[in-house]
């Protein structure tokens, strides 16, 4: 089962087919080692930065719910703790029936930090979806929503 979202698809991307091969990989692994006790909903992640490295990330919950991470988050926080500055493409790993969408504090790090990022969520069993993040989070509030630049 595969469903594409705005008539888009891995033919359509920018990013190299085997480097979505890559990225599904490695965020399938990282979700092996996701810490969501609470939820029991387990993310892994992978971004590839705009230079062709891959970065890992998976949700880690916590007691005070606030407090946890996406998986999202924590791979682009990866990346940039190994030097990475911009992003073109995130692969998220769930074990639901239908791909997920990143959460909407996700949406908005993503915003900030690559606001042309292409996105494909897929599932064990197949599924994938694919967004560029413009339509996860059509109007972002951004450093220009300050009056900064």
């Amino acid at each position: 089962m595969s469903q594409s979202h705005f008539g888009a698809s891995f033919a359509d991307s920018a990013v190299d087919p085997a480097h979505w091969s890559g990225l599904r990989t490695m965020a399938f692994d990282a979700l092996e080692r996701a810490y969501a006790p609470y939820s029991r909903f387990r993310v892994g992640a992978a971004v590839q930065s705009s230079a062709g490295r891959a970065y890992p990330g998976f949700n880690i919950e916590n007691a005070s719910y606030p407090a946890s991470l996406g998986a999202e988050r924590v791979a682009m926080a990866t990346a940039m703790a190994a030097g990475a500055e911009e992003f073109v493409a995130m692969v998220i790993a769930t074990e639901a029936s239908e791909p997920a969408a990143p959460c909407g504090i996700c949406r908005q790090v993503m915003a900030e930090l690559a606001p042309r990022l292409e996105i494909v969520s897929c599932t064990r069993d197949g599924g994938e979806s694919w967004w560029p993040l413009s339509s996860l989070l059509p109007h972002p509030f951004t450093s220009q929503s300050l009056g900064r630049s």
